[in-house]
């Protein structure tokens, strides 16, 4: 049978949606890209903020129209809005057959196989969600790499621990092991991802080990770029800094999600720091790496900010710290503490808001990738436009499909997966021009 997938959400999503993958082709299912030949659809789902479950919902819809009209026989919804919201989803969509929450995915293939009972080609060869199975979507050099489950930092806007459960972390050695088994089909950067990666090993080990992981990660022949994502400021230690510093291997990029910046906003939201602490650490990474680049997301209009404290937030944002910058607008999550708060914010003035900070983050950017003009950066080669006149790439400064690309005249053939030097010539908003070195 023809199995399609459809992946919604984060990267840590994505990871299991590459597990059920491999799960289905160890068992003999063929994966097909176009999901209108599959016979089988497999969507998992975000439930993080209210845009993500609408869009789910709407996925969830569209794939249901291929059971009357196209191949589609079977609708399998996974992932964290059934965590959520598993018994209003039976009742409001009866058109998917099967619904799989995340404590279900230990016995994912159990589920599977009763309701494939009726099919002739069903196996129960391979029973399990497994990173070792993974099938790589990203492409043939770049993979994620998810070093824990869950969350227990306990943000009172955020719904995540309530989804995923408390944070675990996965013992360094499997997390090694497939780090080595990603080396060797070719991957070249390599993403460590968790809700928190400052916390990995505290609950296994006693004590935070991301940087004695990636020290690790640095002796595997093989990799080129390794980078991590989602550092909590309040957890980022010296020697973490250091780490970055005195590996080559290692992109001097910090993911650091602050959220807000005034004291008063921090304690509602339950972040164990303070404005000052954050703009030291900042200041800290500059010093010991001036050419770090920062990134970090922002939420306006949480309950309680006031015109004072936006405003603060916002001179902040101008002070150019950041070179990328995610702004959410505040969503009201069941189940968390700050639903509850009682001084929740009119939707106009959260846009508000979020405009106003996003055109100063935009002023930002242009004014920073100015200064790249006229440098040598080594680039990824990604893709080429479709009249194969420019390649399109990305420097240690960018992440995949989240940050800006390189675009570079094609002058030679055959360089998709290559890193290159290139020279910048030109800035847009958020992109670099270059030309590759002679």
């Amino acid at each position: 049978m023809k199995v399609g997938f459809v992946s919604l959400g984060c990267s840590k999503n994505l990871i299991d949606t590459e597990m059920a993958i491999g799960l289905f082709k160890n068992n003999n299912f063929e994966i097909v890209h176009d999901v209108k030949k599959a016979e089988i659809i497999i969507i998992n789902t975000c439930g993080f903020i209210e845009s993500a479950k609408q869009e789910a919902i709407d996925t969830i819809l569209e794939m249901a129209q291929y059971k009357q009209n196209e191949a589609c026989k079977y609708l399998v919804v996974m992932g964290c809005l059934v965590q959520r919201y598993d018994k209003e989803l039976k009742k409001a969509i009866p058109e998917v057959d099967l619904f799989i929450t995340i404590d279900e995915y230990n016995k994912f293939w159990d589920k599977i196989s009763q309701l494939l009972i009726k099919e002739n080609k069903i196996s129960n060869k391979y029973n399990k969600l497994c990173y070792m199975d993974r099938v790589i979507s990203t492409g043939d050099k770049i993979a994620y790499l998810k070093i824990a489950e869950g969350c227990s930092n306990r943000c009172t806007y955020c719904a995540i621990p309530y989804i995923r459960g408390p944070y675990i972390s996965r013992p360094i050695e499997d997390i090694l092991k497939e780090a080595e088994e990603l080396s060797k089909k070719g991957i070249k950067e390599i993403i460590v991802i968790a809700q928190d990666t400052t916390k990995y090993g505290e609950d296994l080990y006693g004590e935070a080990k991301l940087s004695e992981l990636l020290n690790k990660l640095c002796k595997i022949d093989g990799f080129e770029w390794i980078r991590f994502l989602y550092a909590y400021p309040e957890n980022i230690t010296n020697e973490l800094i250091q780490t970055v510093k005195n590996n080559d291997k290692i992109c001097n990029y910090f993911d650091i999600p602050i959220q807000h910046i005034s004291d008063k906003v921090l304690k509602r939201m339950n972040r164990n720091i303070t404005g000052s602490k954050i703009e030291a650490l900042i200041k800290n990474i500059k010093a010991e790496i001036p050419d770090a680049i920062l990134r970090t997301s922002l939420i306006v209009g949480f309950p309680g900010e006031t015109n004072e404290d936006f405003l603060e937030l916002y001179d902040f944002v101008k002070k150019g710290y950041f070179n990328k910058l995610g702004v959410f607008i505040y969503s009201k999550e069941d189940g968390t503490p700050a639903a509850k708060l009682k001084e929740q914010i009119h939707h106009n003035t959260k846009k508000k808001r979020y405009n106003l900070i996003m055109n100063i983050a935009k002023e930002v950017s242009k004014k920073n990738l100015k200064s790249y003009t006229g440098k040598k950066y080594k680039i990824l080669i990604e893709n080429i436009t479709f009249d194969k006149k420019f390649y399109v790439g990305r420097s240690y400064m960018d992440i995949p499909e989240t940050d800006g690309v390189v675009i570079i005249k094609n002058s030679k053939d055959n360089l998709i997966g290559e890193f290159i030097d290139c020279t910048i010539t030109e800035t847009k908003n958020y992109d670099l021009i270059g030309k590759l070195q002679q």
